[in-house]
């Protein structure tokens, strides 16, 4: 989870492991939900309240608009 102003460029650095961290670490290469917010601030709550939530409510919300956890990063 994170926040990016360019979205299609962080996606293609961590298919590609330029990005050190979870992604790289556990092979994590699909992006099954993302938000758009209109500045970065509103974002970076959002990213907040997000990381506090449970697991299953996260999963709820990506089961809401992708339930079948499709790779949505070829929109991009």
């Amino acid at each position: 989870m994170g926040v990016t102003s360019q979205l299609a460029q962080r996606i293609w650095q961590h298919k590609n492991g330029v990005v050190e961290g979870f992604t790289k670490k556990y092979h994590v290469h699909k992006l099954v939900y993302f938000e758009l917010f209109e500045d970065m601030t509103t974002a970076i709550n959002r990213e907040q309240q997000l990381k506090q939530w449970k697991r299953e409510w996260k999963l709820d919300l990506v089961r809401e608009t992708n339930p079948d956890f499709l790779d949505l990063s070829n929109e991009f």
